[in-house]
């Protein structure tokens, strides 16, 4: 698939520069295009991969490039007036040659929180092709304002887009770790799972082609009908004999290998069980997969390890496990030395995370109002006291 990334605001920027950073070392070739959009100049400096003419700076005449301070209604404001400057980036990206548009932003903060669904609601008055959210909400310890800014731009972005894709931060957060090393960490997360997924049916010269092919028809198919999607990963390592080749069958515990009939049946389970995991693993945004409106797995790995039987009875799983019709299946050879299943869940209701993210945006308006009503009540009863006494200047 063949997508021109825009990362709004600083997290966003990173993660298409870690989307780079991903296609160099996998020759996929997801990105056909990348642009930066902030606020703030210091995190457009701070990219590595993203060309210095695709850095767009906005904001200038209001926050002199020093961001908008976890802002998101300016954030917005800005967005909406300089809209012509980060179109002029966009007229650099070969439209003919993508299948979508994907917005990559973080929704706790100002600048990406604000922008991205401003940006979003454009695209799709300009362009037929389809505009993809990526977003990405923030862990729990992050603060009340953060948290209210996801809750808003949550509800405001997943209706200006296609599809949004949610990795929610409080589910990858390990306790203890830097917060450097934790965003890295869970940036890396996120290239890895959404990577497998847009990465699927490219083939070049030389590559294996796949016995079912997911290709990007695949995966627009899953994510039409718009709302909220998840992705699912699972992989499992191969061993490789003596003389560098793969051995014939996942790395197990018994250190033995089946051959004949037993090797094709224990493949075939072994692809089901990573499937398991993946869907009922670690999601990026977790939820119930029960309800599910369409969901797409892809198989990834060498060609030899992957049993079409394991793949079907795995779609068949899912079928059953989501009660969706709409279930796609294939699988992607690649030349590495792990099976992978990669699962998108598209369409997703029972989400937990979001109910109490919006309860506790609820409660922190709430406080913010009560703080500056209680502010102003304490002003007045500095000042009171000296009005009979003293004449104002005007």
């Amino acid at each position: 698939m063949k997508l021109a990334m825009i990362g709004f605001g600083q997290a966003g920027g990173k993660i298409v520069d870690k989307f780079l950073e991903y296609d160099e070392a996998t020759q996929s070739g997801i990105v056909r295009s990348a642009v930066a959009v902030n606020t703030a100049k210091a995190d457009l400096l701070g990219l590595e991969r993203i060309p210095e003419e695709n850095r767009v700076l906005i904001g200038q005449a209001r926050v002199k490039g020093h961001g908008v301070g976890a802002d998101n209604e300016l954030g917005a404001e800005i967005a909406e007036e300089d809209i012509d400057e980060v179109q002029g980036a966009i007229d650099n990206i070969p439209v003919h040659e993508i299948d979508a548009f994907m917005i990559v932003a973080g929704l706790g903060g100002g600048t990406g929180s604000g922008g991205s669904p401003v940006l979003a609601k454009h695209l799709k008055r300009i362009y037929t092709e389809p505009v993809y959210g990526l977003g990405v909400l923030p862990g729990g310890d992050e603060g009340g304002i953060y948290t209210l800014n996801a809750a808003r731009s949550f509800q405001t972005f997943v209706r200006e887009v296609d599809n949004l894709l949610v990795f929610d931060n409080d589910a990858w957060r390990k306790s203890g770790e830097s917060m450097e090393s934790g965003y890295e960490e869970i940036n890396d997360e996120i290239v890895r799972r959404f990577g497998v997924l847009f990465g699927a049916g490219e083939v070049g010269t030389g590559d294996e082609v796949a016995e079912s092919v997911v290709d990007s028809s695949e995966i627009i198919n899953t994510l039409s009908g718009g709302g909220v999607s998840t992705v699912g990963y699972a992989a499992e390592t191969v061993e490789e004999d003596d003389s560098g080749g793969l051995l014939s069958r996942f790395k197990g515990d018994d250190g033995g290998i089946d051959d004949g009939g037993m090797e094709t049946a224990n493949t075939t389970n072994r692809i089901t069980s990573l499937v398991r995991k993946a869907a009922l693993g670690r999601l990026t945004l977790p939820c119930e997969i029960d309800g599910a409106e369409r969901a797409l797995l892809v198989m990834s790995g060498p060609s030899n390890h992957l049993n079409r039987k394991g793949i079907e009875r795995g779609r068949k799983w899912l079928e059953e496990q989501t009660g969706s019709m709409e279930v796609r299946g294939g699988d992607y050879p690649v030349r590495e030395n792990n099976v992978a299943a990669s699962i998108l869940l598209s369409g997703v209701h029972n989400v937990p995370r979001i109910k109490e993210l919006q309860q506790v945006a609820i409660e922190a308006q709430d406080n913010i109002d009560d703080i500056r009503q209680q502010s102003e009540d304490n002003l007045e009863e500095l000042v009171e006291d000296d009005e009979d006494e003293l004449d104002p200047l005007f």
